[in-house]
């Protein structure tokens, strides 16, 4: 195993740098460094790593998620408003309604199983789009027309939402029918996750006022409690649960509220952090793909996702009408909202390994999604944020 992360960091950050230099993502050299290395090529990585990789990708968004709450400015997203909560769920919604009419036209699929396909490729990756959007606040692009702080929210819980949809979808092909607590549970989970995440996020403020210890212990603390949270809503098997991955966040917004001066210490110790967790989490998530299934589908999954992503920035469109932003800033915001990595690594296999006859084909879709979509959006978002964005002074 210590080959295998070796391997990952020294090629993957190496990868990284040389697509830095040629003006490229870094991400597009560490998702080809997973490729590469992985299972279908070399077969270079330790299967003992690969077997826990689905919780080492979730450490590095654990990561990012926090460093982004400990710098998310909830001043600017309330003057937002309504669009902040239609970001959550109407792209998604879009971009699924656009799969229900292409997928059974180009994959021959029925309405059901474009569904479920629908649910696996709506998600946009916070993985790609929430430590873009940190650089975003860190440079001041966008800050005061609350751009970046309005994706950091959507894309949180844009997953949340699409999640629940797919195991929805999934329970109707297994015979179990819509369950009418799941659409309940979203807004539910999404509330229940941001006040937890607050209260803990306000305890440790005043924890960390009354007992002075270094930062790197409180970034250790930090971590641990985000550690359980992830583990307790694996855990529950009640009706109603929480977001996790909102609570985590929220533990940095309730941190900043109360002591802002120690938020920006943190803030700048995740940073480092995610130096070495992204790397990981893109080197893993190229792990999982399998390019000989890309020459199974041809343009017709090609076309699916193009017009797929058509209908999602048309939902975003949508969210953003009078809001006041300028055209290009509503570019932006469509263009940033269409990366695909992480929730399609995480569930693309599930209806293969559930046996379903649409499987084999969601899974293949699900990897062209995030080979084409994760690079190019990271790369139409570093390239256009300076022209479209107005900096703050």
């Amino acid at each position: 195993m210590l080959l295998s992360i070796a391997l990952i960091l020294l090629v993957g950050m190496s990868m990284g740098w040389i697509c830095r230099k040629i003006k490229l993502p870094g991400l597009l050299g560490m998702l080809i460094t997973g490729i590469v290395l992985g299972p279908y090529v070399l077969n270079m990585l330790d299967i003992k790593l690969l077997g826990i990789s689905a919780d080492l990708r979730k450490i590095a968004l654990i990561i990012i998620l926090t460093r982004a709450g400990l710098g998310l400015d909830l001043t600017s997203l309330k003057k937002i408003g309504r669009p902040a909560v239609l970001m959550c769920f109407v792209p998604a919604t879009f971009e699924l309604a656009g799969m229900l009419l292409l997928a059974p036209r180009l994959m021959g699929m029925s309405l059901l199983e474009a569904a479920v396909m629908g649910a696996v490729l709506a998600a946009v990756s916070p993985a790609v789009v929430v430590p873009r959007m940190v650089k975003l606040m860190e440079e001041g692009y966008g800050v005061k027309e609350g751009i970046p702080q309005l994706i950091l929210a959507g894309a949180s819980v844009d997953d949340v939402y699409v999640i629940v949809l797919f195991s929805t979808f999934s329970g109707m092909m297994q015979g179990e029918g819509a369950s009418v607590i799941r659409f309940v549970n979203i807004p539910v989970s999404i509330i229940l996750g941001m006040i937890i995440g607050l209260t803990i996020g306000i305890l440790l403020a005043f924890y960390f006022q009354k007992v002075h210890i270094r930062d790197t212990a409180k970034v250790l603390i930090i971590l641990g409690i985000s550690f359980l949270l992830a583990a307790a809503e694996d855990s529950l098997t009640t009706p109603v649960t929480f977001s996790a991955l909102i609570a985590i966040m929220f533990i940095g917004v309730g941190l900043q509220r109360k002591r802002e001066a120690v938020a920006k210490r943190l803030a700048v110790k995740y940073g480092k952090l995610w130096v070495a967790a992204e790397v990981f989490l893109f080197v893993l998530v190229g792990a999982t793909v399998n390019i000989g299934y890309l020459g199974r589908v041809g343009m017709r999954a090609l076309l699916m996702i193009a017009g797929a992503l058509l209908f999602r920035m048309a939902g975003v469109w949508v969210c953003l009408l009078g809001t006041g932003l300028k055209t290009g800033e509503k570019a932006f915001t469509m263009l940033a909202y269409t990366p695909k990595a992480t929730v399609q690594a995480a569930i693309g296999g599930i209806p293969l390994a559930l046996g379903f006859a649409c499987g084999d084909t969601v899974l293949t879709v699900a990897v062209l999604a995030i080979v084409l979509t994760a690079p190019l959006g990271a790369f139409a978002i570093d390239l256009s944020y300076r022209k479209l964005l107005t900096k703050s002074k």
